[in-house]
């Protein structure tokens, strides 16, 4: 009982104590939203198209003649020099053309040479003939006989040019397909699948692989014509179209690994019609090769950059979404917010967007904390306004 009536005397004391005392409590103050005012700038977009390579001149290795494959001289993805050996074919056939026309040749060579003498003794024996004739010692009848037998010598001196001529081309012809029978490449690239194996039959329909001229590659994408149309119009000549090319920024290239390519590109080829299904051009960008690192056939993204003047630009942040909607706040006059609704475009940066509709130059918009405003809520106080 004691205790209790102590602990109450200590109670009052300090409720007195207390009220005798002024406390300052910490006072409740507003603080303004940050904001922006809506100004033009110049902003470089970075435009992606999925792309596909392939060598700058690629080339179908194919046989131009019928044999079996006896060797192949190469392996996949092997690097090649110009005119090096890819494939060996039997040539014993081949061989035995070229001999048995090289033998025809001398043949006809042969009979040639026949002729010639014939035609120079018919020529002769005309010759003196004539002149025997002049002095009265032979008949006319011998001269006549002497000129005929000199036309059918020259006769048979052209027909014999003829066969050699032939035999010539005949020759050639073997050589040529004895040529053939070793297949070597016409680009320096990179050796593709080989579908064929030694022992094969093989002729001119069969594809023995694909040589990848890989000192230069070209990136194959498409184009929307709503991106290019301000740039390049479909009735322009082909000179301004080229100088729009060299126009173009350098283009980068991503592999599907996320690395991104060292060495840019240029677009080097763009069509002059729209995809009547896709709505696209299908363009080239050019890309110098000379590590080997691009190979035909590999995927990636072509990133394109282009530049954009004069456009508005507001944080990511300041749009809030709603659905299908995009709302940023209005600073009115008042310094209360209004919900406005937007359309804009992602850059691709990961930080701003781009204005198309919804604001104009010289609106106030709230740019940190929009997602916790109400309609008509106050963003800008006094105080705070003073050491904006």
């Amino acid at each position: 009982m004691k205790n209790l009536l102590t602990f109450a005397v200590v109670l009052g004391a300090i409720i007195v104590g207390l009220s005798g005392c002024k406390v300052d409590m910490p006072k409740e103050t507003d603080s303004s939203f940050e904001t922006m005012t809506v100004k033009q700038s110049d902003i470089e977009i970075p435009i992606k198209f999925s792309a596909k390579m392939r060598g700058q001149s690629d080339v179908n290795i194919m046989p131009q003649v019928s044999g079996q494959l006896m060797k192949i001289m190469v392996t996949e993805g092997q690097q090649v020099a110009k005119g090096q050996t890819l494939f060996i074919i039997d040539s014993r056939n081949a061989q035995h053309e070229l001999q048995s026309a090289q033998a025809n040749l001398q043949a006809a060579q042969a009979n040639l040479q026949a002729a010639q003498a014939q035609a120079n003794s018919a020529k002769l024996e005309y010759e003196s003939n004539k002149n025997l004739y002049d002095k009265k010692i032979v008949s006319n009848y011998t001269l006549e006989n002497s000129h005929n037998t000199y036309r059918q010598a020259q006769a048979s001196v052209e027909q014999a040019k003829a066969s050699v001529s032939q035999a010539q081309a005949a020759v050639s012809r073997a050589r040529v397909n004895l040529g053939f029978c070793t297949i070597t490449s016409p680009v320096a690239g990179v050796v593709g699948a080989i579908p064929v194996t030694a022992g094969d039959q093989v002729s001119p329909m069969t594809q023995l692989t694909v040589v990848s001229g890989n000192q230069k590659m070209e990136a194959l994408f498409s184009v929307s014509e709503s991106i290019l149309e301000e740039g390049v119009s479909m009735n322009e000549t082909k000179s301004d179209k080229s100088e729009y090319l060299t126009e173009l920024p350098d283009v980068t290239f991503v592999m599907k690994n996320g690395t991104e390519y060292p060495h840019k590109g240029r677009v080097t080829s763009l069509t002059g019609m729209v995809d009547a299904v896709t709505g696209s051009l299908s363009c080239i960008a050019t890309f110098p090769n000379p590590d080997g690192l691009l190979y035909s056939g590999i995927q990636g993204t072509v990133v394109l950059p282009i530049n954009m003047k004069k456009v508005m630009i507001i944080p990511q942040g300041s749009v809030v979404r709603l659905q299908d909607k995009s709302q940023v706040y209005k600073v009115q006059a008042d310094s209360t917010v209004t919900a406005i609704n937007i359309k804009t475009s992602d850059p691709g940066n990961g930080k701003d967007l781009i204005v198309l509709e919804g604001l104009k130059v010289g609106d106030r918009i709230v740019t940190v904390g929009a997602n916790n405003l109400q309609e008509g809520q106050r963003v800008l106080f006094p105080a705070e306004a003073a050491k904006k």
